[in-house]
């Protein structure tokens, strides 16, 4: 049998989704977002779940996919999986919050990247958890 007929097993099929979701994430690093750390978002794609971000929950540029916390938007900030400070966690919700309707039109198709990078505001300076250089 090709390579192209054979059927995948849950486990690859798993793995080809994650990375599709991944090559759609667009990183957003502390300059952009006011935020110590990078976060990722997505538009919806073959997502079950409704729109949530990602959160490296090491601060500075980073893009470790592996060491991330996953905050979902609606109906309110909550994290779902993996850890954040107190802190960084106070201030993830508070840009969430300040971003919820882009972030909405991103995961469901309304704006493209670009639009989305224009739309969002960066985190006040100042609020916990922030970067104390621009």
């Amino acid at each position: 049998m090709t390579d192209s007929l054979r059927s995948t097993t849950p486990q690859e099929g798993a793995a080809a989704e994650e990375a599709d979701e991944l090559f759609e994430m667009a990183n957003l690093f502390p300059r952009t977002t006011g935020l110590p750390m990078t976060v990722w978002v997505s538009p919806r794609g073959n997502a079950r779940h409704d729109v949530r971000v990602k959160v490296n929950m090491t601060h500075g540029n980073q893009m470790s996919i592996a060491n991330t916390a996953v905050v979902r938007v609606l109906p309110a900030p909550r994290v779902i999986a993996g850890r954040l400070s107190p802190d960084d966690e106070q201030a993830v919700f508070q840009w969430v919050l300040l971003n919820t309707p882009a972030l909405i039109s991103y995961w469901e198709g309304q704006v493209d990247t670009i639009q989305l990078g224009q739309l969002l505001r960066p985190l006040p300076s100042g609020q916990p958890g922030t970067p104390s250089v621009p």
